[in-house]
């Protein structure tokens, strides 16, 4: 298997478990969701902030005002992430 195989193989299996591991929430059809603020890169965080207007508008990495919606309980695990804005 070359390199770029073996990338792709990580890349589907990583997809794959984060799928798995979110399966429990949405079989009972409600997944309970937070706002993760502080982690979102530059353009993709999910609505407005302080600076912005509109999802998407988020000019720089980590923003402190800029969050991204995520399962409840999975922004304690990602370094640098609060469920509050600051």
């Amino acid at each position: 298997m070359n390199h770029t195989n073996r990338m792709i193989a990580s890349a589907v299996t990583g997809l794959l478990v984060l799928g798995l591991s979110a399966a429990p929430a949405m079989a009972e059809g409600k997944a309970e969701m937070e706002k993760c603020y502080g982690v979102s890169k530059a353009g993709k965080n999910d609505c407005q902030t302080a600076t912005g207007s509109c999802a998407g508008t988020s000019k720089m990495d980590g923003a402190k005002d800029a969050f991204i919606v995520v399962p409840a309980g999975t922004c304690d695990k990602i370094v640098g992430g609060s469920t509050a804005s600051s």
